[in-house]
């Protein structure tokens, strides 16, 4: 009997437990297939869909060429599917997000009219989202409880790569349709904001992110202090691996756990921020709204800009042009590179928000635009916490100075030059400063501060005590 499975977020063969089910469940030959989704597809930037087409590249060269790519719905492609090869049974890795969760309800319902079964198995996460509650078995709402509970779950041992698949070959759509049919729904407020695909790490693939992983390993133990750092590779990069599920969780974990330095303080910090992948998962499972809602609905109420010069401050900020160095130099990472260091995530993220008063769905969507890594559940939540509107969240009033985080984790301005040539010339401590130099005279060809982060920084203080008094007088 053949059998199909359908790759989505686990573009891997080892440690796959969907897949392996798929191959001993049926006693015939396994479809190995890719589904591209144009309605998905059209809110996913270039970057992004680059990415995800060289992996799927990867993945095909791992089945020797059996790789089977159909352009649709997902409904109708395994519908069409299963009647082209007789099939009676699909298999997937499960997916927790609410677009995953609606699509995979709609897909069974129309495979089961034509006695067609999709098993849903194992899931991105080491534990699946929905499984850590409260002790009143409610969802977990701060972080640090819900990884005391989550520790607690044991991690299945990672299951070796099926063998001796007899892996159907059928007629294939080329993957060069992906980057075709991606980026179709383009903000307006982007304006000409550019489109460039990004020079990503060209190891990607399975094989890739195991390298990333061994490569990191030796300098786990010092994570916990280098990972602020962005002058230096401090971090793993494994964050694109675990977005398309070239690595599991589970294989992280193991490995590093079996590593000389595991159980080092930087190895358990190192675990502690594979929880907080899991966290913002469980939490959109929980509150799927939450993707583009404020989970504290009363900063609904917050003050925004949305005009014209919010959209030209916002552009500028983007394209890395807001003479704040360190600002600058994370946007111009994102767009040279489709990722940005951590700690410059939030300090562009708090820029944009506390500085510049905008919205941070825009700077949301534009981080899902351009990363590599871009994933709902984190990329939202993260915004979420800088914005003082999530589960766990900064409080609103934790602004973030762009020279005091600069000072304190690029101090000799590495990072900031390596992204900003027009400073290079420039010693620290006046590299990391407005303008890129004292006071707010900016170098030959760098930018001027678009605004003075004090002033601006009374200004989110005053709005947020708008939202006070709004919400006291709600509650009287």
């Amino acid at each position: 009997m053949t059998t199909i499975f359908w790759f989505r977020r686990d573009l891997r063969l080892r440690d796959n437990p969907a897949l392996l089910e798929a191959v001993t469940k049926g006693d015939g030959d396994v479809v190995a297939l890719f589904i591209v989704d144009p309605t998905l597809l059209a809110s996913v930037g270039p970057a992004r869909s680059a990415y995800l087409e060289a992996t799927l590249a990867s993945l095909n060269a791992s089945l020797g060429g059996a790789l089977t790519v159909r352009v649709g719905t997902p409904d109708e492609v395994l519908l069409s599917m299963a009647r082209e090869v007789g099939a009676h049974e699909v298999f997937a890795t499960d997916d927790f997000a609410p677009t995953g969760r609606r699509r995979d309800a709609q897909v069974a319902a129309v495979l089961a009219t034509m006695g067609v079964t999709l098993h849903l198995l194992d899931s991105p996460y080491v534990v699946k989202p929905g499984t850590v509650t409260t002790k009143a078995g409610t969802p977990s709402k701060v972080f640090t409880p819900f990884r005391k509970v989550w520790e607690l779950n044991p991690v299945p041992a990672p299951v070796d790569a099926p063998e001796g698949v007899r892996w159907l070959r059928l007629e294939s759509a080329p993957l060069s349709m992906i980057t075709s049919l991606a980026a179709k729904e383009r903000p307006d407020y982007f304006g000409d904001l550019p489109d460039n695909v990004s020079a990503f790490d060209p190891a990607v693939g399975e094989r890739g992110a195991l390298a990333a992983l061994e490569a990191f390993l030796p300098h786990v133990a010092d994570y916990d202090e280098q990972r602020n750092q962005p002058g230096i590779e401090g971090t793993s990069r494994l964050s694109p691996h675990l977005r398309f599920g070239t690595i599991h969780p589970r294989q992280i974990l193991a490995r590093t756990d079996a590593h000389p330095y595991g159980g080092t303080k930087g190895s358990l910090h190192f675990r502690s921020e594979i929880g907080w992948r899991e966290f913002y998962a469980d939490v959109l499972y929980a509150n799927p709204t939450s993707s583009w809602q404020n989970l504290q609905r009363p900063m609904d109420h917050l003050r925004v800009d949305d005009g014209p010069d919010a959209v030209a401050r916002f552009q500028a900020w983007a394209r890395g042009e807001t003479g704040y160095p360190i600002v600058d130099a994370g946007m111009r990472q994102l767009l040279a590179e489709g990722w940005m260091h951590n700690r410059v995530r939030m300090i562009t993220a708090s820029f944009l928000i506390k500085h510049l008063h905008i919205d941070w769905r825009w700077g949301a969507k534009w981080f899902l635009w351009r990363l590599i890594d871009g994933d709902v559940a984190s990329n939202q939540h993260g915004w979420q916490w800088t914005a003082g509107s999530g589960t766990d969240a900064s409080p609103f009033y934790r602004i973030f100075n762009p020279v005091l985080q600069a000072e304190r984790f690029d101090p000799d301005g590495v990072y900031v030059k390596r992204w900003i040539p027009e400073l290079r010339s420039v010693s620290a401590p006046d590299c990391l400063q407005p303008g890129g130099g004292s006071g707010l005279l900016a170098p030959a060809g760098y930018f001027p501060a678009m605004v003075d982060a004090a002033t601006e920084r009374d200004e989110a203080l005053r709005r947020y005590d708008e939202v006070k008094a709004a919400r006291e007088a709600s509650q009287a």
